[in-house]
């Protein structure tokens, strides 16, 4: 929640930023005016922080393939003009009087969103992502006084601490922890909710930004692990990511001989394709868990579920804490997001190349490359 600070609550900890005498401080961004515009610098106004909110001067902001989606307008709502943004990491530089977990100088991150309702079934068990009253994502949605939220392509955010979380990643590997708060969790969550573990059978559809992600977690969780792609070349990286396997979708002879193997499988793949033939390598009671998100709706027969008591299933992002419990298994295993680390001021050429799925595996801006020389005229 977008909480400007009450009137009289005691003034916030620490020292970071300057501050405007009207309870919001100037903040340099990227923003696109409408739909498919070039991304241009846009001066945004950040709250103060109040009791309960951390500040962050934002290190890094990872490129997800839902950003271009909503910069598009592919999915419809979308808000002009629009600062996309939410793998966030970087340092706080200001707490509120009444924040207990973290202090100026603490790496931390913020991910999809930053705030829910908390009080219905879904955030009272912590799935706030799929809160029954509206999360509050992290840009391109209102929050509870009805302003516009604005993201991570932009130099700090204020967010409420109940929505922060703590990064243990090594400073040098802080860039590749980025993209952890949307692919990361979007990938370990339902492998934690299907009871991935040693001896299980995972399949991952696509080796981009979602699929490098789930090989090297779902190897880390101790499960066997097939990547299916129509690309030959990726056979020998996904098996540097962990891989015991990898068939090509497009060879009806390779498909047939893992009929009824997998677990689950992971859908990773945003485009249009066809989800029955994926669905016949599950086993009895297995799962096809989508967490790409295609823009057109995905055709599926009734046999390849009836068959097997398969189920066909989708998942989004993480609730907080299990985000957090994420975060705290790849900080102990060295596992991070393979990225490509960029300037504020490539963004567009980045958001272009991301297109052309011309990258491997995430676009990650160093924000730290914004200066003074971005402020609009």
């Amino acid at each position: 929640m977008f909480c400007p600070q009450a009137k009289g609550a005691a003034p916030a900890k620490g020292a970071g930023m300057n501050q405007t005498t009207n309870g919001h401080f100037p903040t340099l961004s990227y923003a696109a005016t409408g739909p498919g515009a070039r991304l241009e610098p846009w001066t945004i106004e950040r709250r103060r922080p109040g009791a309960r909110d951390v500040a962050v001067r934002i290190q890094y902001c990872g490129i997800c393939h839902s950003d271009l989606h909503q910069l598009r307008d592919e999915w419809g709502q979308a808000m002009f003009p629009m600062v996309a943004g939410h793998e966030i990491v970087g340092k706080v530089t200001e707490t509120g009087a009444e924040v207990k977990r973290f202090k100026p100088g603490d790496t931390v991150g913020v991910g999809c969103m930053v705030d829910s309702c908390r009080t219905c079934a879904s955030c009272r068990a912590g799935l706030e992502q799929f809160c029954e009253n509206g999360s509050t994502l992290t840009y391109n949605a209102r929050d509870q006084q009805g302003n516009i939220t604005y993201g991570g392509y932009s130099g700090a955010i204020v967010v409420d601490e109940a929505f922060v979380l703590r990064v243990t990643h090594p400073e040098e590997k802080l860039a590749g922890a980025a993209p952890l708060l949307c692919a990361g969790i979007t990938t370990y969550s339902p492998l934690r909710h299907w009871n991935v573990g040693r001896g299980s059978k995972v399949g991952v559809a696509g080796l981009g930004g979602l699929g490098h992600m789930a090989i090297q977690l779902a190897h880390a969780m101790g499960a066997e692990v097939t990547l299916f792609t129509r690309s030959a070349a990726k056979a020998s990286e996904a098996r540097r990511l962990g891989a015991d396997a990898a068939v090509l979708s497009d060879d009806s002879t390779a498909m047939a001989a893992h009929q009824k193997r997998l677990d689950i499988l992971l859908d990773t793949i945003s485009a249009p394709h066809d989800v029955n033939a994926y669905l016949t390598l599950l086993r009895r009671d297995g799962a096809l868990v989508l967490v790409g998100a295609p823009n057109q709706p995905l055709p599926v027969a009734a046999f390849p579920l009836i068959v097997g008591r398969r189920t066909l299933a989708g998942s989004l992002i993480g609730g907080i804490a299990e985000t957090q419990e994420m975060l705290q298994f790849c900080a102990a295993r060295g596992i991070t997001s393979e990225v490509e680390t960029i300037r504020m001021q490539e963004v567009n050429e980045a958001l272009d190349r991301l297109a052309r799925s011309d990258v491997k595996y995430r676009f990650v801006i160093d924000m730290r490359s914004l200066t003074g020389a971005d402020r609009p005229a």
